[in-house]
């Protein structure tokens, strides 16, 4: 009997913090995902009191709308960029400020992290300030190398406009990744990079096969979490410093949902279009997984 009793109270304590858990996770994530689907099926607007019910007929013109599927491009070339830029920078200067002995590591430290305590709307602002074509600091840094002054529209081409929005938002990812890696590379024992130094390897060699095997997951955590963010949530950096212009040409999924819900009130239409979103960062996260499957390697 004392065992039952035991079983039972051990059952509680865990269902304690399991149960409050499922119930949040079934409120705010489960909930609106199937108020999504449901609303997918309508033809609303998202103020009135009457909704028609289409069927998929959302999803049918969603994949024919030229603007969704520039968006959905747009949303994976920052998704590629970010993830090279965020990850090649934030290694760079993890292995630099652990391996390298630099007094004022702390320092920099802080300083790349800065970005990270900015509100993502701050940083839109200021870089909107960097590109501005009168004021902008882009633009007088390039006037100190011509004759005339230089009066480049950064953020006004519909061909490149979207590969300006790369720099803000690698910027604003690097110092949080950066801790990630620095910690996970000062949990490297130390002897192995003295036996590798008696060995003859260089620090490229050191990096290669000591460093990159011993922090490869932090690594893939880093750049499935780098995936997902910008699949779901570039909307703020776009909208703040384009609104998807000029001629939707920087639309993301997200700032093109916002614009169908809250400025041209489809919102059985926006309900779609973050149903795609929701499966897309789902297919994503199973493609990149598989992709970055590699054997782990145990600290002994």
């Amino acid at each position: 009997m004392k065992s039952v009793s035991e079983k039972l109270q051990r059952n509680l304590f865990i269902a304690t913090f399991i149960v409050p858990t499922l119930v949040f996770f079934f409120i705010f994530t489960i909930y609106p995902v199937m108020q999504a689907l449901y609303y997918s099926m309508f033809d609303w607007s998202g103020m009135s009191d009457t909704k028609d019910f289409i069927g998929f007929d959302n999803f049918t013109n969603m994949f024919k709308d030229p603007i969704v599927l520039r968006a959905i491009g747009n949303d994976y070339l920052l998704v590629a960029g970010k993830i090279v830029g965020i990850m090649v920078l934030a290694t760079f200067f993890a292995v630099a400020l652990t391996r390298f002995n630099f007094k004022l590591a702390g320092f920099f430290r802080s300083i790349f992290f800065i970005p990270n305590v900015i509100s993502v709307v701050v940083i839109g602002v200021l870089w909107n300030f960097i590109y501005n074509p009168q004021i902008g600091f882009l633009n007088a840094f390039l006037s100190l190398f011509t004759e005339e002054k230089v009066t480049i529209a950064w953020l006004g081409f519909t061909s490149h406009t979207i590969y300006m929005l790369l720099p803000p938002a690698i910027w604003a990812g690097i110092g949080f990744y950066m801790i990630l890696l620095i910690a996970a590379i000062q949990n490297i024992p130390e002897s192995y990079y003295e036996a590798a130094q008696l060995e003859g390897a260089s620090q490229w060699k050191q990096f290669r096969n000591i460093t990159v095997p011993l922090i490869w997951e932090q690594m893939k955590v880093s750049i499935i979490n780098i995936m997902m963010t910008t699949l779901n949530g570039s909307f703020v950096i776009v909208w703040i410093m384009t609104e998807g212009g000029p001629d939707n040409s920087t639309h993301v999924m997200g700032s093109y949902l916002y614009q169908m819900a809250f400025r041209q009130y489809h919102f059985g239409y926006a309900a779609a279009i973050g149903v795609l979103i929701l499966v897309l960062s789902l297919i994503t996260t199973v493609i990149l997984q598989r992709l970055l499957r590699h054997e782990s390697v145990e600290l002994s």
